[in-house]
């Protein structure tokens, strides 16, 4: 009896059952991005991706992408309308390899341009990770071949524009930003990357506005959200970024109202140029998303909810750049990631279509990427790289050094960040008038309005010539006399682009006095 109570466990205390522990990614809280070879493989992709990226752009853009970032990081500025946080950066970089003695040209130039590439890459990173946590995986395969086929992100993101740092800035916070259904939000570290970017550019305030005003409506503890987390943060970036601001510029000066005071209510910005209120709904905005506009539009119809207040954002963005006179292609960059998230969502439902309309996006979006990259406007870059062998080609101990005279239109070429060497250089002034005159008239505009008499004047004897001379082939021929009186001869010419406009021409021309 006692083996069969024995053999029963009648009257013995049973042991507990042990359940197994399983991890489960869908209710994990964890930020994690799971990918199907895991994340280093995308990480290492997305790296060599923007390297090969940042060494096939080799063309300008616009002149703040040097004059608000490298060249004042190699010597800064005076005006009290730009932040010095941002070149600040840069200067780092320098003083970094002038301490380790590898401050050459060629690092000089690219370093600053391989940084921003790996933050750039970092941002597709996010973007992916972000879609993967929110949708099921073609969703964010898909929105991540979006993002890295955008000509228009190619053509920027490796650039040292503030504009490219304000961008890769929105998409690290977009990623931490609590939309509905988001495993991976973080108001703290979302609003510390929303406050470096408003540091960095301040109408970056412009495209986040929406989104922080939904937050707050979202949010159950506003006043926390207020008090613990807004308040203290924006204090703190902008205390610091004013500190580094009053230093370098010797008096106190708060930048952020400056640039509102100027390019805002005094709308000096326009100086640079106007277009009618319509130019980015019927060419900007097109241009700056290219062949992913059907993909995008199709997108905004298929949707969810939860991506409704990142489309107002787009539509938001816009039209408020819109309502300023002075506009750029680059100025609404910043949404360009927002939009990738609709063309990626409209690929997936295309179904069997898929593929060769991924394969035409591609296509279509290879050929401006190159050509902008490697051929349009390189000129003013190139002729640098030649200006730099004048350096290298004497012993900087023995006078007398070369002296270059940029004739063009102002800040059309980089200046001592991609020279390095103390040559005598000087350019067209351009600064926009502070002072409400209306009979100002800039350097520029009076040497274009008559050359001959601007270098009378400038250049009285011939011994105060400079040793070159550098400018546009459009003004050879108006030049003509004055280079043959002088013994200035042709010793370069260097191709800028196919489409010559007004000032610019085809190819800059190097002369050089004998």
């Amino acid at each position: 009896m006692e083996k069969i109570r024995a053999r029963l466990n009648i009257g013995s205390k049973a042991e507990p059952v042990k359940l197994r522990k399983r991890k489960s990614q869908l209710y994990s809280k964890e930020e994690t991005c799971p990918l199907d070879n895991g994340v280093l493989g995308v990480t290492v992709f997305t790296v060599a991706f923007r390297l090969i990226n940042c060494f096939l752009v080799q063309t300008s853009f616009v002149p703040d992408e040097y004059w608000q970032s490298l060249e004042i990081a190699h010597l800064m500025w005076t005006a009290g309308i730009r932040g010095f946080s941002y070149p600040l950066f840069f200067a780092a970089i320098y003083k970094i390899l002038h301490f380790f003695t590898y401050d050459a040209v060629q690092l000089l130039v690219w370093l600053p341009r391989v940084v921003q590439a790996l933050l750039s890459a970092l941002a597709d990173i996010k973007l992916y990770c972000l879609i993967q946590s929110l949708e099921h995986s073609d969703v964010a395969k898909w929105t991540y071949l979006c993002q890295l086929c955008s000509w228009f992100t190619w053509y920027c993101c490796t650039r040292t524009l503030t504009n490219t740092m304000e961008t890769t800035l929105t998409t690290l916070a977009l990623y931490y930003y609590p939309l509905p259904g988001s495993k991976t939000h973080s108001s703290t570290k979302y609003l510390i990357l929303v406050a470096l970017a408003v540091i960095v550019r301040p109408t970056a305030l412009i495209v986040w506005l929406p989104l922080l005003v939904y937050h707050f409506w979202q949010e159950d503890n506003k006043l926390k959200l207020i008090t613990h987390l807004c308040l203290p943060i924006g204090a703190l970036t902008l205390g610091i970024s004013t500190l580094i601001d009053c230093i370098f510029y010797g008096k106190w000066t708060l930048v952020q109202y400056n640039f509102l005071k100027f390019n805002v209510f005094h709308n000096v910005a326009e100086f640079y140029g106007s277009h009618p209120w319509h130019w980015y709904f019927t060419q900007g905005f097109v241009v700056v998303i290219g062949p992913h506009l059907p993909f995008f539009l199709y997108g905004c119809t298929l949707a969810s909810k939860r991506y409704r207040i990142m489309l107002i954002t787009i539509v938001w963005t816009v039209m408020v750049y819109s309502c300023l006179a002075h506009k750029e292609f680059r100025f609404i960059y910043p949404v360009l990631p927002f939009c990738m998230v609709f063309c990626g969502e409209s690929l997936v439902n295309l179904r069997t279509w898929r593929r060769p309309a991924a394969c035409a996006l591609l296509v279509s979006n290879l050929v401006p990427a190159l050509y902008t990259g490697l051929l349009h406007q390189r000129g003013t870059l190139d002729v640098m790289g030649h200006l730099q062998t004048l350096c290298d080609d004497r012993d900087p101990s023995t006078p007398p050094l070369p002296e270059v005279l940029f004739l063009m239109p102002c800040h059309s070429t980089p200046f001592y960040s991609h020279i390095h060497c103390p040559m005598k250089m000087r350019f067209l002034e351009c600064p926009p008038d502070l002072t409400g005159d209306k009979r100002y008239v800039d350097e520029a505009e009076r040497f274009f309005a008559d050359p001959h008499h601007w270098l009378r004047t400038s250049f009285p004897y011939k011994s105060m010539l400079p040793t070159h001379l550098v400018f546009f082939d459009v003004l050879e021929m108006e030049l003509s006399a004055f280079l043959d009186r002088n013994r200035f001869m042709r010793s370069r010419e260097i191709f800028h682009t196919h489409v010559p406009e007004g000032r610019v021409g085809k190819s800059v021309l190097v002369y050089q006095r004998h």
